[in-house]
């Protein structure tokens, strides 16, 4: 056989996806940190703590009871339930239990909510910054992620006259607030006008709200509240800290709730039932988690100080999540040559904005501050240090 054949056959062409480039970064700071480097973490997006007390006490009797078997493909009725009862308590809604769907964390909530919300060829509205699994998963079903370029003005959110500039047959729209990686929100008027928008043009609205409860200066809203219709994707890995429980939960439309049982039940079955039941029990340890949102506050205002120091003060409002998305273009530097110089030299690990933007993301690194305070602090004293003769050079 001629050197250059194989017998092995090629992967699929939906695989040839990106990567999800800050679980690369984290492959390289694990080699920094077996090496013997003492690496500050502020690449992914992982809250500090781990799941609250009534969560790990759910789970450990679970486990001793023994009885975990498969759920129902959209969730223990117990849970849904208490999502339900979550609406009306923090945003005085009645959402029928039975149009929400436990997942396999908000990822299996996209892929769910995608496959049935949209065909092979489908056209979908994705504002960039934005999380880059949106695009990817899309890209793996065929579907096509229209980009909509947002920047400082407009609060890096799309507008309606942005959306209407786009040419073409548009099929959905996909919104995140708080958002990842700006942390910037949409407030009831704005997200009233985008699902006006989206209704008069028959387009699926989609909206992640996975950062709900982390916010500082105000509360976030949610889409249900200007648009029962909207598909709403949330998860516990944020403000309920069960970032490896892998469970979230969708709220659908009516006529989507039977394609996305279908859905589920031969895609995943059912979500682990001991993370189910350990969230179940997490959604009433709210005085635990909202202290600890507190801290995150904490730790944004110590590492945007000291990047404003060190002349990094251009800053998208940090309004909700645990995120600081930083104009880097003061250092001179493309954001993957900044990252990888701040991981190999400061020691301290982020993530480049190509991740977030593909076309404008070499100008921005994102910073996530969810960790312990006495890492932040370390890490913002050795971010100080690194940037501030960079900036004077250039």
């Amino acid at each position: 056989m001629p050197a250059d054949q194989t017998t092995s056959l090629p992967p699929s062409q939906r695989s040839a996806i990106p990567s999800f480039l800050v679980m690369d970064v984290v492959i390289d700071t694990a080699r920094q940190e077996a090496a013997g480097h003492d690496v500050v973490h502020l690449e992914i997006g992982e809250p500090g703590g781990g799941a609250p007390a009534p969560a790990l006490e759910a789970a450990a009797t679970a486990l001793r009871d023994g009885t975990l078997g498969y759920t129902p493909a959209l969730g223990l009725p117990a849970l849904r339930r208490r999502i339900a009862r979550h609406y009306r308590e923090w945003h005085g809604l009645e959402v029928d239990w039975q149009r929400i769907a436990v997942t396999t964390g908000a990822s299996g909530g996209f892929v769910l909510g995608f496959l049935a919300s949209f065909d092979p060829g489908a056209r979908v509205l994705v504002a960039d910054p934005s999380y880059p699994c949106y695009r990817n998963v899309m890209a793996a079903f065929g579907i096509e992620a229209v980009r909509v370029a947002t920047g400082p003005d407009d609060g890096f959110q799309p507008t309606p006259a942005e959306l209407d500039a786009i040419p073409g047959r548009i099929d959905g729209l996909v919104l995140q607030s708080p958002a990842n990686p700006t942390g910037t929100m949409l407030d009831d008027a704005r997200l009233a006008a985008l699902a006006a928008w989206a209704r008069a043009r028959r387009v699926r609205l989609i909206v992640d709200e996975i950062y709900q409860g982390i916010t500082y200066e105000a509360p976030a809203t949610t889409v249900l509240k200007v648009e029962p219709e909207a598909l709403v994707v949330n998860s516990f890995s944020k403000f309920w800290a069960m970032t490896g429980w892998r469970v979230g939960w969708l709220v659908l439309p009516e006529p989507l709730v039977r394609p996305v049982e279908r859905l589920a039940q031969n895609l995943f079955i059912s979500t682990p039932t001991v993370a189910q039941v350990a969230a179940t029990a997490a959604m009433d340890a709210e005085e635990e988690l909202h202290a600890r949102v507190g801290i995150y506050q904490a730790n944004r205002d110590l590492l945007r100080q000291a990047l404003g120091r060190a002349g990094l003060d251009r800053i998208a409002p940090p309004d909700g999540a645990f995120y600081l998305w930083a104009d880097i273009r003061l250092t001179g530097l493309p954001a993957s040559e900044l990252a990888r110089r701040l991981l190999h030299e400061a020691h301290v690990a982020v993530t480049p904005g190509m991740d977030f933007d593909p076309v404008d993301g070499e100008h921005w690194i994102r910073l996530s501050f969810a960790a312990d305070p006495e890492r932040i602090r370390v890490g913002a004293e050795r971010l100080e240090a690194a940037l501030t003769p960079m900036i004077r050079r250039a």
